[in-house]
């Protein structure tokens, strides 16, 4: 877990200078950070983060971070799976495509988009099993890809959902404007 909260800090750091380049450039900056639901490693509930930064008028790229742990505990033999997905993401905002068909409000932000990370999966057990054969390598490069909206309650808050392949199927949050 200490590796976590380090990586977590690390990435939330390197995004600490964006808002003051972004605000340069005119650009929107959006963190989002939330739990998966429908998780694709066999159980847990995954936490995670993201952030993007508006490049073009439609387009923004960023980076995300998600973890999630599964195990069991069966008569005193406890083992467990963590995992952690981190990299790139891509989206395209569909605002602006909707209100020239006249079916948007600047409040709803709906996105497409595909990300490339990597994926580490580590095992542990209680009673040090050394050659387990593992269904999960201990590290693996991964495309992603998402489908998700942002509703904003005030200028500066809001709610997202985002359908697609990465941590979870289904990842539901909060968003802030930066």
């Amino acid at each position: 877990m200490k590796k976590v909260t380090l990586l977590l800090v690390a990435f939330f750091f390197a995004f600490a200078l964006l808002p003051a380049q972004a605000q340069d450039g005119g650009r929107s900056i959006n963190v989002n950070a939330g739990i998966g639901l429908g998780v694709y490693n066999a159980g847990g509930l995954p936490i995670g983060a993201s952030v993007e930064v508006g490049i073009k008028d439609n387009i923004a790229v960023g980076g995300f971070v998600d973890y999630a742990r599964y195990g069991r505990n069966w008569g005193g033999y406890r083992w467990s799976y963590n995992f952690l997905y981190f990299g790139a993401r891509g989206s395209y905002h569909l605002g602006d495509l909707l209100k020239e068909l006249g079916m948007s409000e600047d409040k709803f932000d709906p996105y497409a988009g595909l990300s490339l990370g990597i994926r580490t999966a580590s095992y542990k057990d209680n009673v040090g099993i050394e050659n387990y054969d593992s269904p999960y390598s201990s590290a693996s490069v991964f495309l992603g890809g998402h489908v998700g909206t942002r509703y904003y309650f005030s200028d500066k808050i809001g709610g997202f959902g985002e359908v697609g392949y990465g941590v979870s199927a289904l990842r539901l949050g909060v968003t802030f404007k930066l």
